[in-house]
């Protein structure tokens, strides 16, 4: 077994979720292909005194429910996760990538029902345990960034295994200065979006939440969001890729949600339920290991160089108040003369934080 996946699951343990002797420790283990990460993770657990729990689960299973199951099943939320979630003190969730064409047949709304069901269970996650979720690099993940799987791994590993402390120290100072702001603008190509920040928090993912991590995020006033937005990258949700994302607000309103593929389950998903079309979040990536884009959000939201915004579902450590079953974070290249305003001046341009 390579060496790098001890030095991440030690890493994952006591330093991403400081795991304390008695804690429960749920390590869900998305396909056989994550076996290396979930041993490393259960041995460091064991050796501080917790009680780690495996769970399998699996991309092909979940396309089976939607292939062959009634809307009951399809929105059924599964009783098992749930009460993982109640069970657990932390929460591992080692996801595999897999063929974006998994669920290439599947009816767009039978594909929002389902990944409204699994909205429910993260949510369950996000308020009862304390959780970090990981894409671990394989074939086709190299696939997708569209290099070999040496380089995509070196990549990801290069990524983790990053001296968190020292860059935490530079990005809390970053947001220091953030939340000292009221007003966020960001221009770009055919972008001049607007929105308040003001009684929100920014909050620094430095190795806590995923990983590989590095976003300094927070959540709008959803209701403030005025201006549109064009996304250069693809929006990636449940295997579907969305070119050519345009998105329109007025007065926190969604007016115009438009993509050259896939525009049935763009619309479905936004129209999922009445908090989908809200901005749930923003965040600056700040992990300039990431050095391909790989049509995978936990990985690609990281990139520094780029920003995003979620759809859905606020994080309340920041003051967010928006409800909903989904989070949908979506990336855009700022590096290509993308600038960013805080009360009026420019504190981001072409990829680099100016603070």
């Amino acid at each position: 077994m390579d060496k790098r996946w001890a030095q991440l699951g030690d890493l994952l343990v006591n330093y991403s979720m400081k795991v304390q002797p008695g804690e429960k420790v749920m390590i869900a283990m998305k396909e056989l292909e994550a076996y290396p990460l979930t041993h490393s993770i259960y041995s460091a657990a064991i050796k501080v005194g917790a009680y780690p729990q495996v769970q399998f689960i699996s991309e092909e299973l979940n396309r089976l429910v939607m292939q062959y199951g009634t809307m009951d099943q399809i929105q059924w939320n599964p009783a098992i996760e749930m009460y993982g979630m109640e069970w657990a003190d932390v929460y591992y969730g080692l996801r595999t990538a897999h063929n974006l064409n998994t669920h290439w047949n599947i009816p767009a709304d039978k594909l929002s029902a389902h990944r409204q069901s699994m909205g429910v269970v993260s949510t369950a996650r996000w308020d009862k345990t304390r959780w970090c979720l990981l894409r671990l690099p394989n074939a086709a993940l190299a696939e997708q960034a569209g290099v070999d799987e040496e380089t995509i791994t070196d990549m990801w590993f290069n990524a983790c295994l990053i001296d968190w402390p020292k860059v935490s120290k530079e990005w809390r100072r970053w947001a220091e200065i953030l939340n000292k702001g009221k007003e966020v603008r960001i221009v770009g190509k055919e972008t001049d979006l607007t929105f308040s920040v003001d009684g929100r928090t920014w909050d620094t993912d430095d190795g806590r939440i995923n990983m590989p991590d590095g976003e300094i995020a927070t959540a709008p006033d959803a209701n403030s969001v005025n201006g549109h937005i064009y996304f250069d990258f693809p929006g990636v949700l449940a295997g579907r890729l969305m070119y050519d994302m345009r998105l329109r607000w007025e007065n926190g309103k969604l007016v115009e949600a438009t993509s050259s593929t896939n525009q049935e389950f763009l619309t479905n998903v936004v129209n999922s339920d009445e908090g989908a079309s809200k901005i749930g979040e923003f965040a600056i990536g700040t992990n300039n290991e990431i050095t391909h884009f790989c049509k995978d959000i936990l990985i690609d939201e990281k990139i520094g160089g780029t920003i995003h915004i979620a759809l859905g579902r606020s994080y309340p450590g920041c003051g967010g108040k928006n409800k909903s079953a989904i989070h949908w974070d979506i990336v855009k290249d700022m590096r290509d003369g993308g600038k960013i305003f805080l009360d009026g001046n420019l504190i981001y341009k072409n990829g680099k934080v100016l603070l």
